[in-house]
Formats: structure tokens, sequence, C-alpha cells
């Protein structure tokens, strides 16, 4: 019997092949010139190639990120809001107590915050998005807002829209707007206590009303509602 070489015996593996990085060059320029303009005030982006880009920036910052990015072209305003991103406290516990007897309430440990694209370092943050028309490109804006100072500066100077979100952050998150010209409630009664979108506003109706669906439970298709009876 001939003995075999090693060529014969071995096993090449082929080289890894290494990960190709998809680049979107229009919206690493965008954000290169608002790095540049804004400086370190910058502090943190995120694009997603051929999509979105979402840029982080200081909170003293939040009024110039507003001009600079008209300056760009960035003229169409498309909404601000705020972001709780405290997981619920409740959690199944919103429910009402006939859906705790059918699913029971067990105990989860509370999940870690985990602020999005762009990151953050704290609980709330506002966030904007704008977009240029003749780009054809959109530009998401966040702000971390410390859980002992809920304010930031208006927008509604820079962009008129602006305005009537704002005061719908407002009424919601607790967030205030300085600067902004008239921070009145939209929706809730003057005396109301609270802010409903916040993680940690109790859902009080969820506690007497059952979720659509759990009490009113249809049986399968083919089943036999009376199968079992008088067994």
């Amino acid at each position: 019997m001939s003995q075999l070489s090693s060529a014969d015996t071995t096993t090449e593996t082929p080289a890894e092949e290494a990960t190709e990085v998809e680049i979107d060059e229009r919206r690493q320029a965008v954000l290169d010139e608002l790095t540049a303009r804004l400086g370190d005030a910058v502090v943190g982006s995120h694009i997603r190639p051929g999509d979105d880009l979402w840029v982080r920036v200081e909170r003293a910052a939040w009024p110039e990120a507003a001009q600079v990015a008209k300056a760009l072209g960035y003229t169409w305003f498309d909404f601000l809001s705020g972001i709780d991103w405290l997981p619920s406290p409740f959690g199944r516990d919103m429910d009402a107590q006939v859906d705790l007897q059918v699913s029971g309430a067990p105990v989860k440990e509370p999940a870690p915050l985990v602020q999005g694209y762009a990151g953050g370092d704290t609980r709330f943050q506002v966030f904007a998005r704008l977009y240029s028309i003749a780009a054809g490109m959109g530009i998401h804006f966040k702000a971390d807002l410390p859980d002992d100072e809920l304010s930031i500066g208006t927008w509604s100077r820079t962009y008129f829209g602006a305005d009537w979100h704002e005061r719908e952050t407002a009424e919601m998150f607790g967030f205030h707007f300085e600067g902004h010209p008239h921070l009145v409630k939209l929706y809730l009664p003057a005396d109301f206590q609270g802010f409903p979108l916040r993680k940690d506003f109790p859902l009080l109706a969820r506690r007497v009303r059952p979720w659509p669906g759990i009490v009113d439970v249809e049986p399968m298709p083919g089943g036999d509602e009376s199968e079992g009876e008088g067994e």
C-alpha cells in the first residue's frame, strides 16, 4: 500500500472573508458637517445606511442643533416628542385581576435601560426629526435630560411647528421647554396630576377592565363547546 502524502490527508480551511461594512457617504457627510459646526456638543451618532441618521447632542446645544440643521437645508420639521426608557415597573400587574387569574403575575427582575440608536446616559430624552426635501434625507436628533432637571431649550423659534409638539411633550412627560411662548396644556384638565406617558404612571383602568380577548375567548374552529360535559 502506498503511503498517502500530507497533501492527501490535510483539509485546507478557506480563510474567513472579511466582513464588508456598508458606508453611507451622503449621511456620513451630513454627520461630519454637523460635528464640525457643533463640535463636542455631538456626543453620539448612528447611521443606518440607506435609511436614516441619528445624532445625539448635549442638552445645552439643543437649540443650536436646530439652527445648524436648518442652515444645512433641513427645513421640514416632522415631529418632536419625549422618550422614557424606563422599563415598566408594573409589567403584567397593569392587567385587570381577571387577567392575573388567567396568566398569573410572575416576578421579574427589572430590565436595564437601553437608549436605542446614538445611545444615552439618562432615563428621559427629547427627540425630534427633521427632513431635507432637496436631499431626500432626514435626521433624528436626541438629547439627554437629567432626572433632576427636565428642561431644555425650545425649538419653536427655529421651527414654528415645534410649538404644538413641545406643548404636548410638556403635558405628557413633564418636560419644560425654556423660551416657549405659551407652554399650556392641550388635552388634560388644568388640575390633572401626573404625566401619562411616563412608564411609572399607573393606568388604573387596567385594574378594572380586562384586556380585550381575555374574557371573551372563542372556541377553536372545529372544536366542540360541549366536549367534556357530563363526564
